[in-house]
Parts: structure tokens; sequence; C-alpha cells
């Protein structure tokens, strides 16, 4: 006669099992690296050339940052304005740039993929690419550009929405840089 098991010497092997699989599994830092992200492009505030009012030129400013972690697969960078009057508003969502970036040009391309294989999302302007600030009233917003390196490429489509990239991100994040520039100044 066989002895009977206790339920948790029945799921001891599964537990050990998933222990097993668990530790073979890339760490990724809950607690992001830091990541040092500048922009030649504006220090403090941000240039009129960068912004989507009327008679500005609404370029994407150039960004740069440092080197990742070695176990970097990917790119990703967000732009948002805390400060917007309905909540935080996103200006840009790109991701899928190639590991070994360590800048970005000004005046990317609106498009839902660059020649990289980047990919572009829709702003909350609701057109793809780069959206420049434009506070209501004039007043004094905050932008957020954010970069992060990725253990992963992501297979999230072009023209996707923040909420979808940022589930994508999630376990995924190695390093984080962000600058902040405030519109109009």
């Amino acid at each position: 006669m066989r002895p009977r098991l206790c339920h948790i010497c029945r799921t001891t092997p599964l537990l050990t099992l998933l222990v097993v699989a668990a530790c073979m599994r890339p760490v990724i830092a809950e607690d992001p690296a830091p990541l040092r992200l500048t922009s030649p492009s504006f220090s403090g505030t941000i240039p009129g050339r960068y912004a989507s009012c009327p008679g500005q030129s609404n370029l994407s400013p150039a960004l740069a940052w440092d080197a990742p972690p070695a176990a970097t697969r990917s790119f990703a960078v967000v732009v948002t304005d805390p400060d917007a009057p309905m909540g935080t508003f996103t200006h840009w969502i790109l991701w899928n740039l190639p590991p070994e970036a360590r800048s970005l040009p000004e005046s990317i391309p609106a498009q839902p993929q660059l020649s990289s294989g980047a990919r572009q999302g829709r702003n909350d302007f609701g057109s793809i690419g780069y959206g420049g600030p434009c506070p209501p009233g004039r007043s004094t917003h905050r932008y957020i550009f954010a970069v992060y390196a990725l253990d992963a490429t992501l297979d999230v489509p072009p023209g996707a929405t923040k909420p979808q990239l940022l589930r994508a991100l999630q376990g995924h994040i190695l390093a984080a840089g962000r600058l902040i520039g405030r519109y109009p100044g």
C-alpha cells in the first residue's frame, strides 16, 4: 500500500520545476538602472522649433543617452506632459530602437515604421510620431522625455497606443533615464 501524500508533498515536484524555470529566466531589474538622457536641442526650456503651436516647426528634438546594460536588445522613448488639464498627455511613443543606438537625431519622420526598424505609435493628438508642446493659454508645462533600455524587442504593432506599449514594457526594463523640459518657459 502506497502512503498518501499531503497536498504540499504532492505539489513539491511542480514547485521544484517552477523554481528551476524561474531561475533560468534572465533577471530583470525591478528598480531599473539609471541611464543618463540629454538633449543637444534644449536644456531646461524647449525652443519653439520643437513645439506644435501655430507658426512653430513641430520637430522632434535630438536626444542622446549613455551606454546601457549589456543585455539591452532595444530602446523605447516616451514623451508626456503631466501638467495637461485633462491628465497626462502623451506626445510621443517610439520603440524597438536598435540596441547600438545612443541617440536620436532631430526631426524623426512621422511614420509608423522607421528605416532602423523602430516603430512609432499614436500620440494623444491622434497622429503617429512626435507631437510637440503647445499648452493651452500659453501656460508653462513640463515635458518628460523618458528612454528605456529593454531586454527584448517588443511585439507591438506600429501605430499602437501608449497603454499598449506600457503593457509590453512590463518586465523588460533594464535601465531608464529621463529629461524634463519646460515650454513655453
